[in-house]
């Protein structure tokens, strides 16, 4: 594997292999990686013939200075679980090298990016869309790999794509879990024993709330979920919602979809952590 960190040398060496018919694959990520990017970093490998994962904490997605600062970084560890993962390329640029002038692109795709974490974090998916288009010019990639733990991400980014009609396939990963059912996150390096015993919480009550849902309107499992995560003293909710999983639009009837979707987010202590379920 080899360690890029500009984007003319990734350029000169994807162009090369580019010439001679190989197919490449991009795994976005921030680094801190875990087994869930783990996981993405494989299906890429076996999917195509050249994997680039790109390890950039993008400060335009964060509208809190003190999460981008204390954002877990670790390119040497993320570096050798990428090559035993077998990727070809591990893009690490710096802010400067990404951003040599401030970008100053506006992405908007309501109703998708105005609820959820698009209320609570103003300008987040504008600089999530800002970066992952960026790398996507960068890396030309025919495929693109996002897990599902992102969820909203994940819809937003394949809008993205579809209105700007860019020629790469989207391919969403299954979340991955710790044997707790804590949903693997970067964030978890953050977490004490303790918080991680409490975090683990979040999942078990998502969980507890599938047979609810069977028997139960949507506001009462809304209420199951809220009141589990309330009993919790080192859990913080900030919002669940849930939604027609296409639109991200809250639904109040059972009915009102084929596809409902509950997402999360909490804190538990001053680490913030997202998950969802499908009902």
């Amino acid at each position: 594997m080899k360690i890029v960190h500009t984007i003319k040398d990734l350029q000169v060496d994807l162009s090369a292999l580019k010439a001679q018919g190989k197919r490449v694959g991009l795994v976005p990520t921030m680094g801190a990686l875990h087994a869930g990017h783990a996981s993405l970093v494989k299906r890429c490998v076996a999917e195509n013939d050249v994997t680039v994962v790109s390890i950039f904490v993008n400060p335009t997605q964060f509208n809190d200075k003190n999460d981008l600062a204390k954002y877990p970084r670790s390119l040497e560890a993320d570096c050798e679980l990428l090559e035993a993962c077998g990727a070809t390329f591990a893009f690490a640029p710096s802010v400067e090298e990404m951003y040599p002038q401030p970008d100053t692109r506006r992405f908007s795709y309501p109703p998708l990016d105005t609820v959820m974490e698009g209320k609570y974090r103003p300008g987040h998916f504008n600089g999530v869309c800002q970066v992952v288009s960026k790398l996507f010019d960068i890396v030309k990639p025919q495929r693109a790999y996002f897990g599902e733990k992102d969820f909203q991400q994940l819809a937003i980014v394949r809008e993205m794509v579809r209105q700007l009609r860019l020629p790469v396939e989207i391919v969403g990963c299954p979340e991955v879990r710790e044997e707790s059912g804590l949903a693997l996150s970067s964030r978890n390096a953050r977490l004490s024993d303790g918080e991680r015993q409490d975090a683990a919480r979040i999942s078990q009550i998502l969980f507890a709330s599938r047979p609810y849902a069977k028997e139960h309107t949507v506001e009462e499992t809304k209420r199951f979920v809220e009141q589990g995560i309330a009993a919790v003293p080192g859990l913080r909710l900030e919002y669940f919602e849930i939604v027609d999983g296409n639109t991200l639009q809250a639904i109040a009837d059972w009915h009102d979809t084929s596809y409902a979707v509950g997402c999360v987010t909490v804190y538990c202590g001053e680490v913030r952590l997202i998950d969802h379920i499908d009902y």
